[in-house]
């Protein structure tokens, strides 16, 4: 009898091993941390997909125990190939056993975990391991969310999502679900491991809406901005359109937060052209002792008092822009002065200007491209790129305003994810760094709406984290990925990789010499003209230029003693980099000297000279920002 139990006992053990999956589990080579959304395709068309710790539980019937051979792909990361070009592996699938495979990452930013939907550790779960989050299979009965907003509000996080899908029917949640998590400082995950999301739910135990508007169609919400009011308390305010025809806005209004309620109640409705509202994810901003709202989209070029009485009347709000007061919709009239130069200001009641808008002037003539705040250029390869959704937010490590946006109509629709970086919140923004893609040969892929969460940041500043959408929505794709379409992947990006290290601005002073670094920084050179962008610190292929002591504005490649005035590419060799040129030195009969960038047209009084202390950028755009 004993030995029939331990036999019964024995063989239910060897049962249970031998039904146990294979766990693979795909890492970043240079960081060791398991790379989610990395696809492992057999021979025979079965395709996985690694869950938010890089683990895929392999249990194939018929192939478990075999030598199988995966094909290796993701977005933005590469798998050795072989002999026949094959980017792959063949492991021996021991039920119950385990492999590691190491794949390089071509992107600057990393890729970390999902937040949202069903599934997020799956395979971790079936393998056995730990999950680092309290809910890794389904939160809330959440399968997938559109589109993040995010808000510090009472020293706690609230996220809020758009349409949310479940698992009972095709038609999910249409207005604004929400969740809310502990600050990392105050007992939330570590950022780098995860966010827990503690979901209102409805009865069904199915995420609940927080922005129910009355109205058919979805809600969806924007401009999230937090403000004390006249008695110091915090009020939590957004922007409701209510949608139909799949992105039409047929209302519009505003809407404030109930903490007892968590949920958003209808303030007031208002015309659908007035031309100024709050949108995007906003950061408050002093200047000349106001404080602001801004209001990113991507560009921060609306803005508004950070008062609530402000707030909510909507002819204090204020846009950065070329156009008369009034212009709105096809009646934009572009503002000039007397000389006919293009007059940029905060303006009431017009329109803000828009990278599309403007291109679409510079192709018609009727604007210069010197005349526009929008050149922005990717600086690996000169060519101008169009910003779509992103933030816009000051980085204490980086000691400037960055920008983490999708690029509209690059390798994919709205799938390119890019950095730059600014000495104020207007500009000038000039070069970019593409950190990320959502396309290879295969496929394309979106990842729109991309937020950079500020109150995430880690190091003073140096790792930053931003989610986006992943989706195939826009992207004319018809492959959704299982479980990651249409929810948010979480990045961190480190900002001191030398990748990062962008040309910035390098002012001019009224005489026309070159200013150099500040006790105070960049802030004071700002409402001065660009005379050419440059490195400010050390890069590779480039050499510090310094000021002479002689006082005639001589720029020279000797070390004086004192601190760089920027650093410039050497004439020849390495560093080279696209619409780089020569400064051009000049000089006039008095033996003063000015630089320009080579092209550019001749100074008045001033005769080239032969010599040049290295390269630089042109800066595209001669408007001079407010101070």
């Amino acid at each position: 009898m004993i030995r029939l139990v331990l036999a019964l006992i024995l063989g239910q053990a060897a049962a249970t091993d031998r039904d146990r999956p294979f766990a693979i589990t795909v890492v970043d080579e240079q960081t060791g941390r398991g790379v989610p959304l990395v696809e492992l395709k057999t021979v025979n068309g079965i395709r996985f997909f690694t869950d938010s710790a890089g683990v895929v539980a392999f249990d194939e019937p018929g192939l478990l125990g075999q030598d199988v051979h995966f094909t290796i792909r993701s977005f933005g990361y590469t798998f050795p190939k072989d002999g026949f070009g094959i980017a792959g592996k063949t492991l021996k699938t021991v039920p119950g056993g385990s492999a590691e495979l190491k794949i390089h990452r071509d992107i600057l930013a990393e890729r970390l975990y999902r937040t949202t939907g069903g599934g997020i550790y799956r395979d971790s779960v079936l393998v056995g391991r730990k999950s680092p989050i309290r809910e890794p299979l389904l939160n809330a009965r959440v399968l997938g969310q559109d589109s993040i907003q995010s808000v510090i509000f009472k020293d706690r996080i609230l996220w809020f999502w758009g349409d949310t899908n479940r698992p009972s029917y095709p038609l999910g949640n249409f207005h604004m679900p929400g969740a809310t998590s502990p600050l990392p400082s105050q007992g939330g995950l570590n950022p780098e491991v995860g966010i827990d999301l503690t979901y209102p739910v409805d009865k069904d135990g199915f995420a609940r809406p927080t922005a129910n508007m009355p109205g058919p169609g979805p809600t969806w919400l924007g401009g999230l901005t937090v403000l004390k009011d006249e008695n110091g308390h915090e009020r939590l305010f957004a922007v409701y359109d209510k949608i139909r025809n799949m992105l039409e806005t047929y209302q519009r209004g505003l809407v404030e937060w109930d903490d007892e309620a968590l949920a958003f109640r209808k303030l007031r409705e208002f015309p659908l052209d007035h031309p100024l509202y709050p949108q995007g994810h906003p950061f408050q901003y002093d200047v000349n002792g106001k404080s602001y709202v801004y209001f990113p989209a991507p560009y921060p070029l609306v803005r508004v008092k950070a008062e609530v009485t402000a707030f909510l009347d909507f002819s204090q709000y204020e846009a950065f822009t070329p156009y008369r007061e009034g212009s709105r919709g096809d009646k934009k009239v572009l503002e000039r002065d007397p000389k006919g130069h293009v007059v940029y200001d905060w303006k009431k009641n017009s329109v803000p200007a828009s990278p599309a808008d403007l291109a679409a002037l510079i192709r018609a003539g009727t604007l210069k491209e010197s005349e526009s705040i929008f050149p922005m250029r990717d600086i690996q390869t000169g060519k101008a790129v169009m910003p779509h959704g992103g933030s816009v937010q000051w980085n204490a490590y980086r000691h400037r305003w960055v920008m983490i946006f999708v690029e509209f109509g690059g390798k994919s629709m709205l799938g390119e994810v890019y950095f730059a970086e600014a000495d104020s919140p207007l500009g000038p923004w000039a070069f970019c760094r593409k950190i990320a893609t959502h396309a290879d040969d295969k496929l394309v892929y979106s990842f729109y709406n991309p937020k950079h969460h500020a109150f995430l940041d880690r190091h003073a500043g140096r790792t930053i984290f931003f989610e986006g959408t992943y989706t195939t929505t826009f992207s004319g794709s018809t492959d959704p990925t299982p479980r990651y379409d249409y929810n948010q992947v979480m990045y961190r990006l480190d900002l001191s990789r030398p990748e990062l290290r962008l040309p910035v601005p390098v002012y001019r002073a009224d005489d026309g010499t070159i200013l150099g670094p500040a006790d105070d920084g960049h802030r004071d050179r700002v409402g001065r003209a660009v005379a050419f962008f440059a490195y400010d610190q050390p890069a590779s292929g480039a050499i510090p230029v310094f000021g002479s002591e002689n006082g005639n504005g001589e720029l020279t490649t000797e070390t004086t003693g004192r601190p760089p005035l920027f650093h410039a590419l050497l004439a020849t060799g390495a560093g080279n980099s696209p619409e780089a040129t020569p400064l051009q030195e000049s000089r006039n009969a008095e033996g003063r000297l000015l630089y320009a960038p080579e092209g550019e047209p001749a100074i008045d009084g001033f005769q080239p000279t032969r010599r040049s202390p290295g390269r630089v950028w042109p800066c595209l755009s001669k408007i001079v920002l407010p101070r």
